[in-house]
């Protein structure tokens, strides 16, 4: 067992939204569900937890009620390998939801996401720092991260690898 569990306080989308995640994640599944009693506070019967993993990692959602709410204080990193990894999760996490700014996501239960290419924190910390400035900026403009994009903004115009855009940048119409 994890010595640390995210827990997650549901409305009462407790259940549809554990089904949701392991829907999206590879090596996921749910482990348990308890139900309420006499005691409550739902309704006896009802789904009280979730118990659930994420590609190995264990979580637990509630059915609480409405008094609380997710906000983008909170949120999860997704590190993802290739960009089409960064596309598959964008795109299921999205489905219902919002698409934020640079990589940020909001799902259908209202749940923060961060979608995050490897090779992100190399554009943007790295040893140039007017590489790092320009892949900050193209980040900016991104809501999905192309990684691609980030590392072209990071090598410079004389190093695209979409020539037609660095022409079109070059030109001020960028």
């Amino acid at each position: 067992m994890q010595k640390i569990t995210p827990f997650l306080w549901f409305d009462s989308q407790a259940e549809e939204a554990a089904n949701f995640y392991v829907s999206i994640f590879k090596n996921s599944k749910i482990t348990s569900i308890s139900h309420y009693g006499d005691a409550g506070p739902g309704p006896k019967g009802s789904v009280m937890t979730v118990a659930f993993e994420l590609d190995g990692e264990e979580f637990t959602a509630l059915n609480g009620g409405p008094q609380f709410t997710f906000t983008p204080a909170v949120s999860f990193v997704v590190h993802c390998e290739t960009q089409s990894d960064v596309d598959h999760y964008w795109e299921k996490l999205t489905a219902g939801g919002s698409e934020i700014q640079c990589g940020w996501l909001k799902d259908k239960f209202g749940l923060s996401w961060q979608i995050v290419p490897d090779g992100l924190g190399d554009c943007i910390t790295g040893d140039d720092e007017a590489g790092a400035q320009r892949a900050m900026e193209a980040m900016f403009e991104m809501k999905k991260l192309d990684i691609n994009v980030l590392r072209e903004a990071y090598r410079g115009p004389s190093h695209s690898v979409y020539p037609e855009r660095s022409a079109a940048k070059s030109k001020g119409s960028g």
